[in-house]
């Protein structure tokens, strides 16, 4: 009886509320990839089948296909989680962050990698809900500090702000090179 119980357990697995639309997304996805396998990869007419360039990319694909097609029959027919798209909603939620990635690399060509990193970096600690003095120092002494390792001492070249032309002469020099 404890051995039954045993392997129960073992075997028992933790579903999430949104189990049921991962695998409808992987299944999906992994349809797609197999549908594209002669658009992508090459037959060679000699040679042997595990050398082929298809063979292993398919190989995997049909894998991925039926332990996808495995896992949605399994969600399917188990008990209902209450909160699927709030478990859902929470999963896109992670694209916000994509968003700030493409504003501030957008803002780099316009007001320059120092303004920039300094406006992201205090924002996310604002949208990250810290509101303390010691919170936005912080974040701005680490944008500081990002700033002078990669541009004034590694001096990685990066798109000059748009926004330095409009600098005097001297002060416009200084911003190109080392911020």
């Amino acid at each position: 009886m404890s051995r039954a119980k045993t392997l129960q357990s073992l075997f028992k697995r933790y579903r999430r509320p949104g189990d049921l639309v991962f695998a409808w997304f992987i299944l999906a996805l992994s349809v797609f990839l197999l549908t594209q396998i002669f658009q992508q990869t090459d037959f060679k007419n000699s040679g042997k089948l595990v050398a082929q360039p298809r063979f292993w990319p398919a190989v995997s694909l049909i894998g991925m296909t039926g332990f996808a097609a495995l896992h949605l029959f399994g969600s399917a027919l188990s008990e209902r989680i209450e909160g699927r798209w709030k478990e859902v909603l929470l999963w896109g939620s992670a694209f916000e962050y994509a968003g700030w990635f493409i504003a501030y690399a957008m803002s780099v060509p316009i007001i320059g990698y120092l303004p920039a990193t300094l406006i992201v970096a205090v924002a996310l600690t604002l949208r990250a809900g810290f509101r303390s003095r010691t919170a936005f120092i912080s974040a701005a002494s680490a944008a500081l500090f990002i700033v002078l390792l990669f541009k004034t001492f590694l001096q990685v070249k990066l798109p000059s702000g748009q926004i330095y032309e409009a600098l005097p002469d001297g002060l416009r020099q200084i911003m190109l090179n080392y911020f």
